[in-house]
C-alpha cells in the first residue's frame, strides 16, 4: 500500500495569473483561480512531484463580500464575512460549489465533477473539506436536496437549547458585537442572536471570536454541564450525514473535517459508520489538537488519520529554530506509538505560518532536515502546502489577513511564487530562481523516495538516539539518526538542524540488527540516495558508521547486500 502524500492547494489562488495584488481587492480588481486552471497537465506534474492526493481547499460555497445576482447568488454582508473572498471555513451552502471557482457559474457543479474526474485519471485521489462545527452567520442553501429541510428552519428559536434545534440561541437578544453593522446603507440584523462557532454563547462576540460563523447543535447543552441529548438522534446528526453521503456521491475519496474535536465523538461514530457502509474506501481526517482525545477519535469517532500539531508539528517547528532538542522527536513518536500510522505529519498548512516567513525559519531549506525526518520517519501520511516546495514566504499584505507569515484564505490574491511555476498553464520551472528550482528539486526526491523506496513506504522503524548521546562526533540537540528497514533495503537517515556542517559517527548497536533480523556481514556497500553517491563499506555490530552532514542537511543511505 502506498505511502499517502497529500498536496494541499487552495483553488482561490492557484492559477490565478493576474499580478494587480491591490489590499483588499475585489474579484474584478485580483482575480480568482478557477477549478479549470487543474489541467491533465497540471494534475501530472503534481504527481510526479510524488503527490497521491490532492487536498482541494475551499470548494464548497462559503460567505462572500461578491455577489453573482444574475444568477441568483447575493453577496453576504460584509459584517458577517471575513476578507472580500470570505472564509472558506463559514459554508453557506452545504450542497453547493463556490461560484468564485467555476468558469461557467450555472455549470458549476459539473465542472467540479469534470475536476475530480480529470484528478483520477492523473493518478490522484481528491480530499475536500468538511466542516461541520458551523456555518456562515447567512447560511442558506439554494442547491440542496428537494426533500431536504434547510438548517435551522424549524428551530424553536425561543430557547437557548433544545436537541431538535440546529442552533443555539441567546433569546431576546440581538447580535451586536463591537464592531460595525452597517454596510452599503443596510444594517445587519440577527434576532434572536445565535452562538458564535469557537463555543461563544454570547449576543457580542469579539473580533478575535469565529464572529461570522454560527455553532452547529449536535445535541450538548453546553450552558449545563454539557449535558448530551443523544437520543433520540439529534436533528442535525441527520442533516450533517445526509451532506456527507451527498459529496461522497460525486466520486471523492475523502474529507478533511474541520475542528473534528469541537462536534461530539459519538456523532463522528454514527456518521462515519454510514458513510463507509456505502462507500468503504472514503477516508476521513480530523483536524483535532487534544493528544486525550486522539484514541478516542479514532477508536470511537471511526476517524482514518488525525493532524499531529501539538506533537510532530510544534516540536520540529522548535527544533528548527533551535529552540527545543532534536531528542524530543523520538518522545513524539513514542507517545502516539500504538497509533503512529494514523498521525498526519505536515510542516506547513493554511493555519500554520510559512517556514520561510519571518515568523518561523525564514529561510526554507532549514526545515530540510525535518522534511526528510517527517516524511521518512514513519509509515502514516505526509502533507505539504502548495508553494512550501518553493520557499514561500507568505509576507503579503493582502487584506483582512494582513502581513502574518500566512497565505491568505479571505482575499483574493495572487501568490507570485506559484503564479511563476504556473507559467500560464506551461507548468515548468522556466521563472523560477535558482533558489527555488534547487529547493522543488529536494522535495520531489524526498517526495518520490517515500514510494519508491520500500523500505520508508512500509517498512520497519529503530531510532538509534538512545545509543547516540552528546559526544565530539555527534550532538543530539542537533542531530537525528534512525534505520529504517524492509525486504533486502536497510536505509540510515540522519538530519542535522545546525547551521553549519557535522562529520558525525553514529553508532549502530547489535539491537538493531538483531531487531531487523539483518546478517550485517553481507553489507557491502553504501549509496546516498539523495545525492547518488556509492561508496563501498563494512558493517560490524556496535560499531560507528562515519558520514558528513551538510547544515540543514540530510543523508539517506542504502544499505546494499541486506
Amino acid at each position: 500500500m502506498n505511502k499517502i502524500i497529500i498536496y494541499q492547494i487552495l483553488p482561490r489562488l492557484f492559477g490565478n495569473t493576474e499580478t494587480a495584488n491591490i489590499r483588499g481587492g475585489t474579484r474584478e480588481e485580483n482575480g480568482c483561480g478557477k477549478m479549470s486552471a487543474f489541467t491533465p497537465k497540471v494534475l501530472e506534474e503534481i504527481r510526479k512531484m510524488g503527490f497521491t492526493h490532492v487536498w482541494y481547499t475551499g470548494l464548497l460555497e462559503h460567505a462572500t463580500q461578491t455577489g453573482y445576482l444574475e444568477y441568483g447568488i447575493r453577496k453576504n454582508h460584509p459584517a458577517t464575512v471575513k476578507g472580500k473572498a470570505g472564509s472558506p471555513y463559514a459554508i453557506r451552502d452545504y450542497y453547493d460549489v463556490d461560484p468564485d471557482l467555476a468558469d461557467d457559474i450555472p455549470n458549476r457543479m459539473a465542472e467540479f465533477e469534470a475536476l475530480v474526474a480529470r484528478t483520477h485519471l492523473a493518478g490522484l485521489k481528491v480530499i475536500i473539506d468538511f466542516v461541520p462545527n458551523h456555518v456562515a452567520r447567512q447560511y442558506d442553501s439554494d442547491a440542496k436536496l428537494c426533500k431536504t429541510v434547510d438548517l435551522g428552519a424549524n428551530d424553536d428559536v425561543r430557547t437557548t437549547f433544545s436537541p431538535g434545534n440546529n442552533f443555539y440561541y441567546i433569546p431576546g437578544q440581538v447580535f451586536a458585537p463591537p464592531f460595525n453593522l452597517e454596510a452599503d446603507e443596510e444594517i445587519y440584523r440577527e434576532f434572536p442572536a445565535k452562538a458564535t462557532g469557537n463555543d461563544c454563547f454570547s449576543a457580542q462576540p469579539g473580533k478575535n471570536d469565529w464572529y461570522e460563523t454560527v455553532k452547529l447543535n449536535y445535541g450538548v447543552d453546553y450552558l449545563n454541564g454539557k449535558q448530551t441529548h443523544f437520543e433520540p438522534v439529534p436533528d442535525t446528526w441527520y442533516k450533517m450525514r445526509d451532506i456527507l453521503l451527498f459529496w461522497a456521491s460525486k466520486n471523492i475519496d475523502g474529507f478533511r473535517c474541520d475542528m473534528a474535536e469541537m462536534v461530539p465523538v459519538e456523532f463522528w461514530g454514527w456518521a462515519i459508520h454510514a458513510v463507509k457502509q456505502t462507500c468503504p474506501d472514503i477516508r476521513f481526517i480530523a483536524e483535532i489538537y487534544n493528544p486525550d482525545q486522539y484514541r478516542n477519535y479514532l477508536w470511537n469517532g471511526k476517524f482514518d488519520y488525525l493532524y499531529d500539531k501539538v506533537g510532530l508539528y510544534d516540536t520540529l517547528r522548535n527544533v528548527v529554530c533551535n529552540k527545543q532538542s532534536a531528542r524530543a522527536i523520538t518522545g513524539c513518536w513514542q507517545t502516539v506509538g500504538d497509533i503512529q500510522e494514523q498521525m498526519l505529519y505536515f510542516l506547513e498548512n493554511h493555519d500554520e505560518q510559512r517556514i520561510a516567513s519571518s515568523f518561523f525559519a525564514g529561510n526554507p531549506e532549514k526545515a530540510l532536515p525535518a522534511l526528510v525526518v517527517m516524511a521518512t520517519m514513519h509509515k502514516n501520511p505526509v502533507m505539504i502546502y502548495f508553494g512550501q516546495e518553493l520557499g514561500e514566504r507568505g509576507m503579503d499584505a493582502e487584506g483582512f489577513s494582513g502581513r502574518d507569515g500566512r497565505t491568505t484564505i479571505f482575499d483574493y490574491w495572487s501568490v507570485e511564487s506559484l503564479r511563476n511555476w504556473y507559467n500560464e498553464g506551461k507548468i515548468n520551472a522556466a521563472l523560477l530562481t535558482d533558489e527555488q528550482k534547487a529547493l522543488r528539486d529536494f522535495y520531489i526526491k524526498v517526495l518520490n523516495l517515500c514510494n519508491s523506496s520500500e523500505a520508508i513506504m512500509e517498512g520497519k522503524f529503530f531510532d538509534l538516539m538512545y545509543v547516540n548521546p552528546h559526544s565530539n562526533f555527534f550532538n543530539p540537540d542537533r542531530q537525528y539518526v534512525f534505520l529504517r528497514h524492509a525486504g533486502n533495503e536497510l536505509l540510515l537517515i540522519a538530519a542535522n538542524f545546525d547551521e553549519t556542517d557535522a562529520d558525525v559517527r553514529i553508532f549502530l548497536p547489535a539491537d538493531a540488527f538483531d531487531y531487523f533480523e539483518i546478517d550485517e556481514t553481507k553489507i557491502t556497500s553504501a549509496k546516498n540516495l539523495l545525492t547518488g553517491e556509492k561508496t563501498p563499506v563494512k558493517i560490524t555490530r556496535n560499531s560507528h558508521y562515519s558520514i558528513r552532514l551538510e547544515k540543514t542537511g540530510a543523508c539517506i543511505i542504502q544499505f546494499s547486500g541486506t
